[in-house]
This record gives C-alpha cells, sequence and structure tokens, in this order.
C-alpha cells in the first residue's frame, strides 16, 4: 500500500470518533497536521465519560491535566519545535508505574495516596517521545491475581483479564489507543486475548523497570497493548533503552520495531504449533478453534512437540516468582498483611517455605531451555500457541495464565492477536512466541499472519471455532528435547 492510499485511509478515520484511531494512525495525523492532539485528547475523554462507568479501567484520571498536556504538545508543535514520534498521543499508564504528577497506588489500600516525585523510566521514555499520559489504568493488587474492578468490555459479567485489567480494557474500549502494562506471569498477554486487542511482551530487559512494582526481577516485564501490530511496535519501541538503574537492561542501538514490523518478510514465515506440557489445560474451543487455523496455515505451520525437560518449566515459574514476591513485599506484609487479599498473602506464605535449591535449580534452568528453543527457531519463525485456555472467565477470576508461563519463564518475546472468537462471540487469543532477542522479526510475522488470516476469512472461511475436532492437523509432528 502505498503512502497516498494510507494517508486517503486516515483521511476517512479521522472523519470517524477521534476516538477510534489507532495509536499509530493518531501519531500520524498530528505529525502531518490534520487533527490536534487537543481534539484527540478531548474526544478519548468524552469516550472514558460515556462508557466507563460500566468498564471502570481508570484508577486515576484528571482532565484538566490531561487537557493542558494536549494544549502544550499542540503549542510545542505550533511554534516549530521538534516532535516526538508519539508527540500529542494519549497514552494510559498501568498503575505500578510511578508518575511524578500523578499518584501510584499498586491497587491496594495499604498504598492510597502515594505520590512519586518522578516518572518510572518507561513512563519517561513515554514523556520523551511526546506521549500525553492521560492516566492511570487499574491493576490488580499489587499486579496478583486478586482481582479488580474493571470488566470486559465485550461483556460486562467476564474478566477483562490481570493484572493489566485496565490497560487492556481501556484499548479495547476506545478509551484510549495505547497503553502500558507489566507481565510477571501472563499480565499482557491474557489481558489482550480476553478483551480482543494486540498485547506485545518484549523480550526480558529490553525495556526498563526502574520506577515500577518489582515483583520479580527474573520475571518482570514491561509491555504494551495497541489495536494493531503497528501500534504495538511503535509504543514498544520508543521505550526500549538503556537504563543504569535496571541491571537486566544493556547499551544497545534501539530495535526499529516499526520499520521492520510494516515490512515484508522475505520469505512466507513459518510456524510452529506447540501444545506445550499444559494443553491439558485448553478448553475444547480453543482446540478446535486452534485446529482450524493450523488447516488454514496449512503447509506454513507443523506441530512440534517440546520434550519432557519442558515438563517442569511451569512450575519452575512459580517457583520463582512466589520467592522474589515473598522477599519484595516482605514489608508491605509485615505492615499490613492482614489488609492483603488471601490469594497474595498465601502465595507470599508459599514463597517462603521453597527451598534455596530448588529456587537456584528453576533460575539455572532457564538458559538451557532457551538453547533447546533455539531449535525450533532455527526452522520456524515463530511458536504458534494458545494465550490462555480459552475465552474470558466470569469477573469472579482474572483468569488462568497457564499458556503465558513458560515464555515469561524464559524471558522470550510474545504477542497475543486478537483473531477468534468464542461460540458466545468473546475473543479468543492467538500467541506467537519468537527468539529471545527478535522481537521485531516476531512483529513482523505477527503482521503477516494478520493479514493472511483476513485474506483467509475474505474467502469463506469461518472467524468462529470449528466443531468436532480436538486436535490441530498439520506437518508431521516435530519433537525438541
Amino acid at each position: 500500500m502505498g503512502r497516498d492510499e494510507r494517508t486517503r485511509q486516515t483521511d476517512e478515520r479521522l472523519r470517524m470518533s477521534l476516538n477510534a484511531l489507532g495509536l499509530a494512525e493518531a501519531a500520524a495525523g498530528i505529525r502531518d497536521g490534520r487533527l490536534s492532539s487537543v481534539e484527540l485528547v478531548g474526544d478519548c475523554l468524552r469516550r472514558i465519560d460515556e462508557v466507563d462507568r460500566d468498564i471502570q479501567a481508570w484508577a486515576f484520571l484528571d482532565r484538566e491535566h490531561a487537557m493542558r498536556q494536549a494544549e502544550a504538545a499542540d503549542d510545542h508543535r505550533k511554534h516549530g519545535k521538534a516532535t516526538g514520534p508519539l508527540h500529542g498521543v494519549p497514552v494510559g499508564i498501568k498503575d505500578i508505574f510511578d508518575t511524578g504528577d500523578m499518584p501510584t497506588e499498586f491497587g491496594s489500600e495499604l498504598w492510597a495516596g502515594r505520590t512519586p516525585r518522578r516518572d518510572a523510566a518507561a513512563v519517561a521514555r513515554l514523556r520523551a517521545a511526546g506521549a500525553v499520559i492521560l492516566g492511570k489504568t487499574v491493576t490488580t493488587e499489587y499486579a496478583y491475581y486478586n482481582p479488580g474492578k474493571t470488566r470486559n468490555p465485550h461483556n460486562r459479567n467476564h474478566t477483562p483479564g490481570g493484572s493489566s485489567s485496565g490497560s487492556a480494557a481501556a484499548v479495547a474500549a476506545l478509551m484510549v489507543p495505547g497503553a502500558i502494562g507489566s507481565q510477571t506471569n501472563g499480565s499482557v498477554i491474557r489481558p489482550a486475548a480476553f478483551c480482543g486487542v494486540v498485547g506485545f511482551k518484549p523480550t526480558h530487559g529490553l525495556i526498563p523497570r526502574s520506577g515500577a512494582l518489582q515483583l520479580s526481577r527474573t520475571l518482570d516485564h514491561v509491555g504494551v497493548f495497541g489495536r494493531s501490530v503497528e501500534d504495538a511496535a511503535l509504543l514498544a519501541e520508543v521505550m526500549v533503552d538503556f537504563d543504569p538503574e535496571d541491571p537486566d537492561t544493556r547499551p544497545a542501538a534501539r530495535p526499529p520495531f516499526s520499520a521492520v514490523a510494516a515490512s515484508e518478510p522475505p520469505l512466507p514465515p513459518r510456524f510452529a504449533f506447540v501444545r506445550s506440557p499444559v494443553w491439558d489445560q485448553a478448553e475444547p474451543e480453543t482446540r478446535e478453534a486452534f485446529a482450524e487455523l493450523v488447516d488454514a496455515l496449512g503447509e506454513a505451520s507443523s506441530e512440534v512437540e517440546l520434550g519432557p525437560s519442558f515438563d517442569g518449566a511451569v512450575d519452575m515459574h512459580r517457583i520463582i516468582m512466589e520467592v522474589d514476591m515473598a522477599h519484595n513485599l516482605r514489608r508491605d506484609d509485615e505492615r499490613g498483611g492482614d489488609r492483603l487479599s488471601t490469594r497474595l498473602r498465601q502465595a507470599i506464605e508459599r514463597g517462603r517455605a521453597h527451598l534455596a535449591a530448588d529456587y537456584c535449580n528453576a533460575l539455572a534452568g532457564i538458559a538451557p531451555l532457551n538453547q533447546a528453543l533455539d531449535h525450533v527457531f532455527d526452522e520456524y519463525d515463530a511458536i504458534l500457541t494458545p494465550a490462555a485456555p480459552g475465552a474470558a472467565p466470569a469477573i469472579e477470576t482474572t483468569g488462568n495464565p497457564v499458556f503465558c508461563s513458560l515464555w515469561t519463564y524464559l524471558g522470550v518475546p510474545a504477542i497475543s492477536l486478537p483473531l477468534m472468537r468464542s461460540e458466545t462471540g468473546l475473543p479468543l487469543g492467538v500467541q506467537l512466541v519468537g527468539r529471545r532477542g527478535n522481537d521485531a522479526r516476531l512483529l513482523r510475522t505477527a503482521h503477516w499472519l494478520i493479514k493472511s488470516i483476513g485474506r483467509t476469512r475474505g474467502s469463506g472461511r469461518r472467524n468462529a471455532p470449528s466443531a468436532g475436532s480436538n486436535s490441530a492437523p498439520g506437518a508431521e509432528k516435530r519433537k525438541v528435547r
């Protein structure tokens, strides 16, 4: 598609509600002078007034402050000053990231009214890119499992997922074009799948985490939500950086996520369909939906079986997470444990009970499993696997993150794509996983898959899962030891 055609399509969308624009579209519209930040932010605030009473995606929102940021962004541009890639575009921030001009409360009454002195590293990089920090989105308590107040925009009786509940729901409900979240287990991929948006978790250590709630240095990732792969690529790219306060970042050139994601792959991508060791927890309609998807991909997909060395990875992830949480939340537990949820207290207690040898073994298991996966990525562009056992469950839970645990444990990039729907109309997410450090290639493969499946749908294939199959067809099964 040429630049003129893209501009024409964006102009047509600009005549619609501005809040429906994707993040990349909105940034281009402001950059080209076809809309202002004040117009865009104002339309997003109007949308919030219309729908957030039911969805409750926001933990903090100051409309006047948001509009002042938008006015400053427009004045900046009018005076001919340099603008960043997100200039004037509103972004939602999960309420575990410090914001120097807004409260950050971690979803806990123990931190009610907390006002940080400076921005988290990720927030500072968004501001440097010109973004308007619209407000703070709801997180579950301490970014763990206990549900917050947010509802699923597709059905208010269902969960939006967690822990980045508000970020996923706000983007899905057209309240903001992009938002950031975090993932220590499945807290980006799972809510993106349940809410029907794109969720991207980059390689561990690419985006600095200083100034954010720390649950586990080994497992914590910063992630993003958008309405397209292009949006996710742009939002993640501006935050990638070296930060001396985050020991897992390193000095390196910023990866060109956006440019690579928008490019055509030199060869059609190949997908390794991986059921993973937790396939028995996949719901029947998920199995059926993936059977249809793999069938649609044909020779582009083969089933790959992970060997027994991967069987204990979910347990090893859990040991690391619980031990690190017990350590990092010990002061909060000591001073206000009676005000923590039962789920969180139980996780802290389990963390204290784990043996040091088991914790060290879990840490030592990461590198060998990544090396084993290298054989998969030598042959395939991405792993294809569910984002969650099924569609969003009832509101009393945030859902099961088990289909994310392995990939978070390994620190590899993962992305959830809203490609399918359940029989009840709720989104079913497709998760793609890439080689550690090959984030741009994963984004390009995800973009290709969305376009390819779109063409397949246009030829008559159904959007909902097929019936009557509990296994996914494909080429000869491969096995990774």
